[in-house]
């Protein structure tokens, strides 16, 4: 295999890239985030494959979402702190109802750029360079917002960095302490299931919360009580700002270079060609590396991805994230699973739940329903169970906002009022009712694993 650099993902294939007019106005913006503070640091990247090698050995869960794409207009303080409130609502349900660690990791803070089906948008007769996400062009429909303009690279940095500061502020003030569980609104779910089975955990927590405390344990000399690791990631689309972001770790004495954009990068299900520049970057850097398997990927090819992106099987190093959709996973899962256990490597299993189970409502609008959300979480956990192997985590596009984007679950929504408040530029998100009630359906199937896993360890000893 040829010597890695940063830069070496140029002289490879390449897709899912937009078409800059001004090629030297890209040149100066990525010559000036060359320059730029690192937004993640080597530690925090260390620290989070070693979490990930304990999901991969069935110690610990991986929770993985976030927005289907940030948006520059939807950067204000509400909607990062009702993100990150349902994201520790979940996690809680996981780590209590669930029985087990959980390994946070936000689709946030980078999650910009978006691969499309087609490089044209039709609308009305016209047809228009399609929208690629914030950091490459403008939502609206008119030919001037669908130009690429590189300068919006460097505001998709600085609306990352400002993200982080606030999640940071937020996790050494204390907010993700348990004591505050209750504290948490738990918005637009008021006479819900949903609401009366978190209320009934959150007083559990109390208790123990108080218990501890009389027992000398308290918030303020028990650090692991008071904050919580919380990791961020995002699609490795746009390389040049990638690479312009990489840095080279000075404390190691192998050089090894760190993408300082985020904690964990991910190759999707368009850009994970073997040969191709995405895989070619993802290869070099340290990483946790996720890669999006689709219905298209076969065995096969699977290896020889292992084999580039993680030659020396390290644990924590890959995440295999699983997009089927409830009708295709039985088929294609299984095969995989199989080819991976025989080669003898060590992956994270992640169920994407999301995109497989995309369909258009009557109306015209993307709409995921719930039930078939659900129905490939189910199966997933199932086909694991059957192969002897650990169902490690979800990955779900969601927000904090009540939307009216996915149909189904506690809150109601059917293609009836779809339009009533269907806000996502790309993708459709899970609502926060949804949400949380897809983590109390993983907690009961993921206590179950835990249980078998457990009972299945001790007869083999």
């Amino acid at each position: 295999m040829a010597v890695w650099k940063p830069d070496s993902w140029r002289e490879k294939p390449i897709v899912q890239v937009p078409r800059y007019p001004d090629p030297a106005a890209l040149e100066a913006v990525e010559r000036d985030l060359r320059n730029f503070p690192p937004l993640v640091f080597v530690k925090e990247v260390s620290d989070l494959k070693a979490k990930l090698a304990g999901v991969a050995a069935g110690e610990s869960f991986l929770l993985q979402g976030g927005d289907c794409a940030e948006s520059f207009k939807e950067h204000k303080t509400n909607y990062i702190r009702d993100y990150f409130q349902l994201f520790l609502q979940m996690a809680l349900i996981l780590t209590f109802a669930g029985n087990s660690q959980v390994v946070k990791i936000g689709r946030v803070a980078g999650q910009f750029a978006k691969p499309r089906s087609s490089d044209i948008e039709k609308k009305d007769g016209q047809e228009l360079p399609s929208y690629r996400g914030d950091i490459i062009n403008g939502p609206d429909f008119t030919p001037e917002a669908r130009i690429p303009d590189p300068r919006r690279q460097l505001q998709a940095y600085r609306q990352s960095a400002a993200t982080l500061n606030f999640l940071r502020a937020l996790l050494d003030g204390g907010y993700a302490s348990l004591e505050n569980a209750q504290r948490w609104e738990l918005k637009f779910m008021e006479g819900t299931e949903v609401e009366a089975r978190y209320d009934a955990l959150a007083d559990a927590i109390k208790r123990t919360v108080e218990i501890n405390r009389l027992l000398g344990i308290t918030v303020e000399n028990t650090l692991a009580l008071r904050t919580t690791s919380f990791y961020t990631s995002h699609e490795a689309l746009l390389l040049g700002y990638e690479e312009a972001l990489t840095r080279r770790d000075e404390l190691m004495s192998s050089g090894s270079h760190v993408a300082t954009s985020a904690h964990m990068l991910w190759i999707g299900d368009r850009t994970r060609q073997p040969d191709g520049a995405h895989v070619e970057f993802c290869r070099g850097i340290v990483n946790p590396i996720g890669l999006k398997c689709g219905p298209s990927l076969q065995p096969d090819e699977l290896l020889r991805l292992l084999d580039i992106l993680n030659p020396e099987d390290e644990p924590g190093r890959l995440t295999l994230i699983c997009r089927f959709g409830a009708d295709k996973i039985e088929k294609h899962l299984p095969p995989l699973i199989r080819a991976v256990q025989q080669a003898g490597r060590t992956v994270v299993w992640s169920c994407d739940p999301m995109h497989g189970n995309t369909v258009t409502a009557s109306g015209g609008l993307k709409t995921r329903p719930f039930e078939r959300i659900v129905g490939e979480v189910e199966r997933f956990f199932d086909i694991h169970g059957a192969e002897g192997t650990y169902p490690g985590g979800v990955h779900v596009e969601m927000t904090g906002q009540n939307v009216t984007e996915c149909t189904g679950g506690v809150t109601k929504v059917s293609e009836a009022n779809l339009g009533d408040k269907y806000d996502t530029g790309c993708d459709p998100r899970l609502n926060a009712g949804q949400s949380l009630e897809l983590a109390f359906r993983l907690a009961e199937r993921l206590k179950h694993a835990k249980a078998n896993g457990t009972a299945h360890r001790r007869a083999a000893e």
